[in-house]
């Protein structure tokens, strides 16, 4: 019987849920199981904690993500009184307070680190190292990321043209360092990667298809392992250091707005908060009344 089956089976005999609940619980661990292709027992707090990044990015709001976490929980749980698992991955994960959660972020020295794990002799690498770079550098979304083509980057212009949620388009600036990778990345690994294949995709995979959006986040995880760097990452926390160390360094909230293609701008405010609480942390580590 399917793991998420015998799940519910054993809940509703334990608490008799009723129908609707009961697809609600299958449809959340579903939704899971597509986002992390795998079998669910295999799968971490990072796992978990990368889902959840992922639904906030989509808009999903602090009440449907508590919801999901109660799910995984329960299905966690379970499988633990059935001796199928040792550990519960969710013990850890913090439940969404009031608003929306905080998103994690990088420090700056740990972000120049993740970009200098790849090994850029190879082509794999360059191009690992380029899609980092341009991910911090214009704070994507990972889908925006695996989706954009080769005509979409003006190196001339230094900008690349993205469509976003809603079919909505958006010019980012890329910085001198993204497109001084990007140059030596098209020149040197593409066509490579591509091996003749004929197609306007900017970071093919290793088949010279477009990369899937598991795939990149499994490349920064190992990227993440080489840099030494162990809390959890996923894809989204770039986009969140991008935002949050844009704001550090003065950048005006409407313009982070733009930039990140928000079309509310209280979506961009999660970022000041998460600027307030690294102020108030650097205030307690060198004031000499903090």
């Amino acid at each position: 019987m399917d793991i998420i089956e015998q799940f519910l089976d054993g809940l509703w005999m334990e608490k008799g849920l009723s129908d609707h609940t009961l697809e609600a619980y299958r449809r959340d661990l579903t939704q899971f199981a597509v986002y992390v292709q795998q079998d669910l027992l295999c799968a971490g707090d990072a796992d978990i904690q990368g889902f959840f990044s992922h639904k906030f990015e989509q808009g999903a709001s602090a009440r449907s993500i508590a919801r999901q976490l109660s799910c995984l929980r329960s299905f966690y749980s379970y499988q633990v009184r059935e001796g199928l698992l040792q550990i519960d991955p969710t013990a850890l994960i913090d439940s969404p307070k009031l608003g929306r959660p905080l998103p994690k972020s990088l420090s700056e020295a740990d972000v120049e680190a993740l970009l200098a794990a790849p090994d850029t002799d190879d082509a794999i690498g360059l191009r690992d190292r380029c899609m980092l770079e341009v991910l911090y550098a214009t704070g994507l979304r990972v889908s925006e990321l695996v989706g954009l083509t080769l005509s979409q980057v003006n190196l001339r212009q230094g900008v690349v043209r993205v469509f976003g949620k809603g079919s909505k388009e958006r010019l980012v600036p890329l910085g001198d360092e993204a497109m001084n990778w990007l140059a030596t990345y098209v020149r040197e690994a593409r066509g490579f990667l591509l091996g003749g294949v004929q197609t306007d995709v900017l970071f093919p995979s290793n088949r010279a298809q477009q990369m899937t959006r598991q795939t990149f986040w499994h490349r920064i995880k190992l990227c993440a392992k080489l840099a030494g760097i162990e809390r959890p990452l996923s894809p989204h926390t770039l986009r969140h250091a991008f935002a949050t160390h844009l704001i550090n360094h003065g950048a005006d909230l409407r313009v982070v707005q733009l930039l990140l293609g928000h079309s509310d701008l209280s979506t961009t405010q999660i970022y000041t908060h998460v600027a307030q609480e690294r102020m108030k942390h650097l205030h307690a580590q060198h004031h000499p009344r903090g």
